[in-house]
Parts: C-alpha cells; sequence; structure tokens
C-alpha cells in the first residue's frame, strides 16, 4: 500500500513539473499572436517610449544648461527619436542653437523646429 501511494506521488509530481514546464512556450506563442494586433494600436514598445523619454529629458536639460538659449520658452517632445521642438526663441540663431544641441543627442534621428517661432519671448519678467 505505500508503495501505490508512492507511485502516485511520483506520478502527481511529474504531471506537475510536466504542466509548468509546457506553459511557457504556449504563453510565448499567445503574446506573439497578440503582438501584431498591440503594435498596430501603439507603434512604440516600452523601450522605445523610454528612449524617448529620456531623449526629451536630455535635451530639456541641455537646453536648461546652454548659455544663449531660453530654455522655459521651448517645448521638447520626442516621438519615435524625432524631436519637435515648440515655443519662442527671440532670434533665429538662438534657434538655430537649439535645433544645433537637440541634434547633438544621442539617439535623436531628426528635429522639428517648425513650431519654434522668432520673435519675443512669452515669460513676463516684471516681478
Amino acid at each position: 500500500m505505500q508503495n501505490h501511494s508512492l507511485i502516485r506521488r511520483s506520478m502527481t509530481a511529474a504531471a506537475l513539473t510536466l504542466a509548468f514546464v509546457a506553459v511557457p512556450p504556449s504563453q510565448a506563442v499567445a503574446s506573439q499572436s497578440n503582438e501584431p494586433a498591440m503594435q498596430a494600436s501603439d507603434n512604440q514598445t516600452v523601450p522605445d517610449k523610454a528612449a524617448d523619454a529620456w531623449i526629451t529629458t536630455k535635451v530639456k536639460t541641455e537646453l536648461g544648461t546652454t548659455k544663449g538659449v531660453t530654455a522655459t520658452d521651448i517645448n521638447v517632445t520626442t516621438n519615435d527619436g524625432v524631436v519637435t521642438l515648440t515655443g519662442n526663441v527671440e532670434s533665429s540663431m538662438e534657434k538655430n542653437h537649439a535645433v544645433r544641441i537637440a541634434r547633438q543627442i544621442k539617439g535623436v534621428k531628426s528635429v522639428d523646429a517648425s513650431g519654434l517661432a522668432v520673435g519675443p519671448a512669452r515669460h513676463d519678467d516684471s516681478h
């Protein structure tokens, strides 16, 4: 009787082990079949979004620490490595400088500064 119990436990353990080993490949197949649908709704993966967030932060930091650029008047967004600069700068020289700074950041594919207007800054200096 004790021998039957030992065999039954061994068989149960083997079945459970086999079930746990078989589950990950089936989950991998299921996740691969859903992957195109997920990408269709959102073309960026989590690492891509993280890279874009890092690029945006790095560009803002560089603009904020560079003389001759009023970083508080420049908005920075990044999508798939493309940096978009919007806002106001005081001169075309400042605009070109901001674009140069953004292009130097690792991971930047291109810079769109079409939304960066040259004219008086919007911030209020009167206190």
